[in-house]
């Protein structure tokens, strides 16, 4: 069974220390006396009570004087202090609040009501107690997530750093296979499709990277004057072998000369947009990449011939991971090339959004003067 809280009384006048004490005795409190301030602070440590009641006028250590002293000590400050007292002004009244009181009372007290402020301080101790513990909770899902986050970003670091090399020398291995003149063409089939693939592996583990460098606000793009033309070739024959291998013809259409952006990020968006367009696209159909400005900016677009996206998975395309729950008949973003689409054009402060094409479906990306 658990013990009667005790309640520190400090007071100078022994009538009412003796009705305080008769008060809380009756209602199951064990009760502590102290005569004056400096005797109240040296029952607080003796006792280590679980409330007090403070006079205020005390020869001596006054009641705002020991409570201060009260509160500088280990465990005197999540304990309530009742401030009982005969003078009701605000002066005094501001003078124990700064004194680290919690509660203000006038006397003459009537009983009932002294036992109600006594068990509403142990209340409100009792919840500070509680939001200590949820604190404590908090804090330790917040470490468990710190922890997890440092995971994270060494398992992108190994990903970036430690994988980036062999996939390379995969890719130069694919490379010297092709440019062999001896070698036969099924080999040559075989390396194209190595270096295809090697490439894609690639552009995933730096999507991967960057998207991290998003979550922590660190993708900031570079911008300077891009001659959209030979880096929309760069693109056309980067992904040219996978779109010959589905009988996907990719072609441009120019009506803008330049952008202003970093020439990195918007390279990768418009790989990934193509390599999607690619993947959805039927055999025998056209993926079109056009560039014209708009809305005093350019405007790339990737238009393909598939299924489309419905009106209501056209925001939800671009979250990571999201799946269409098996329908074929439309499209998912199954990775994260899409997300990561998102975020390098909103880093730019452009946007990216999907129209109908008739059939199949056309990505945007809007990028304004920086």
């Amino acid at each position: 069974m658990d013990s009667a809280p005790t309640i520190l009384v400090v007071d100078d006048n022994a009538e009412n220390r003796a009705l305080a004490q008769a008060t809380l005795e009756d209602d199951g409190y064990r009760v502590v006396l102290a005569t004056g301030g400096a005797e109240g602070v040296a029952a607080f440590v003796r006792e280590r009570p679980d409330c007090v009641l403070l006079d205020v006028r005390m020869p001596g250590v006054d009641g705002p004087t020991a409570c201060e002293r009260i509160r500088a000590l280990p465990d005197g400050g999540d304990v309530p202090i009742v401030f009982v007292t005969a003078l009701r002004d605000v002066e005094t009244f501001d003078r124990t609040v700064l004194a680290g009181g919690d509660d203000f009372l006038s006397k003459p007290f009537r009983p009932n009501e002294l036992v109600a402020r006594v068990q509403a301080a142990l209340k409100l101790r009792s919840l500070a107690a509680e939001r200590r513990e949820l604190y404590a909770q908090v804090k330790h899902q917040r470490d468990d997530l710190q922890r997890l986050q440092l995971q994270k970003e060494h398992l992108v670091a190994f990903l970036v750093h430690d994988l980036k090399n062999p996939v390379n020398a995969i890719t130069l291995q694919a490379e010297l296979v092709l440019r062999d003149r001896d070698g036969s063409e099924r080999s040559k089939r075989a390396a194209n499709k190595i270096r295809d693939e090697s490439r894609a592996l690639l552009r995933m583990i730096t999507t991967l990277l960057d998207i991290a460098k998003a979550d922590e606000g660190r993708l900031e793009p570079v911008r300077q004057q891009i001659a959209l033309a030979p880096l929309i070739g760069g693109v056309i024959e980067e992904l040219e072998v996978r779109a010959q291998a589905t009988g996907v013809r990719i072609v441009a259409e120019l009506d803008a000369p330049a952008l202003f952006a970093d020439a990195e990020l918007v390279r990768r968006v418009l790989e990934n947009l193509v390599e999607n367009a690619i993947r959805h696209a039927p055999d025998d159909s056209e993926v079109r990449i056009t560039a014209r400005a708009a809305h005093d900016g350019i405007e790339l677009r990737v238009q393909d011939a598939g299924p489309g996206v419905p009106v209501a998975q056209r925001e939800r395309v671009f979250e990571r991971f999201v799946q269409n729950g098996g329908d074929q008949s439309t499209r998912s973003n199954r990775g994260l090339g899409l997300a990561f689409c998102k975020l390098a054009t909103e880093a730019h402060g452009g946007r990216i959004w999907i129209e109908d094409s008739s059939p199949g479906a056309v990505f945007c990306v809007w990028i304004g003067p920086c």
